[in-house]
């Protein structure tokens, strides 16, 4: 049976990840990531999006320890699925399961249109890589979106 190649370009590109942010907490965070995804066309309303991701926010902890979280929001404002990650230079607090601050955030961005279940496998696949340390420290300590995306591209194989 043949492995499945997962494009990350569909749902990423350099241009969505910033790796020197200046956010100091939480709503900075979010609000610039949404701001990646804005200035890409695949988020149509900020104001909406953030609503969701908040939502979303509610139902638990998106912090899953090791300084990483991964907050997402399935919205109609989403234009297409896709994929922000931002890094801060100072630890951010967030809602982990370890109760750690947060420096490294992967931003789900999910279509409420999107019927194609491929996008939410890669976006599981994605989240379960972060589980390896390799692909987990490589992300926090990348010296270039390029290298995040190959990281994350590997990880999720």
């Amino acid at each position: 049976m043949e492995t499945e190649v997962i494009d990350l370009s569909e749902l990423m590109t350099e241009e969505t990840i910033d790796l020197e942010m200046d956010a100091t907490t939480k709503e900075e965070v979010i609000s610039q990531l949404v701001d990646l995804l804005v200035q890409k066309g695949m988020v149509e309303s900020k104001a909406q999006f953030i609503q969701d991701v908040y939502e979303r926010e509610q139902g638990g902890a998106t912090g899953i320890g090791n300084g990483i979280a991964i907050p997402h929001g399935k919205s109609d404002s989403v234009r297409q699925t896709a994929i922000a990650i931002g890094r801060t230079k100072t630890a951010v607090a967030w809602e982990t399961l370890d109760d750690e601050p947060i420096s490294t955030f992967i931003l789900f961005a999910v279509s409420d249109k999107d019927k194609n279940n491929l996008h939410l496998k890669l976006l599981a696949k994605i989240a379960g890589s972060l589980a390896n340390d390799y692909v987990c420290d490589t992300v926090k300590h990348a010296n270039s979106p390029k290298k995040v995306i190959e990281t994350l591209q590997e990880g999720s194989q």
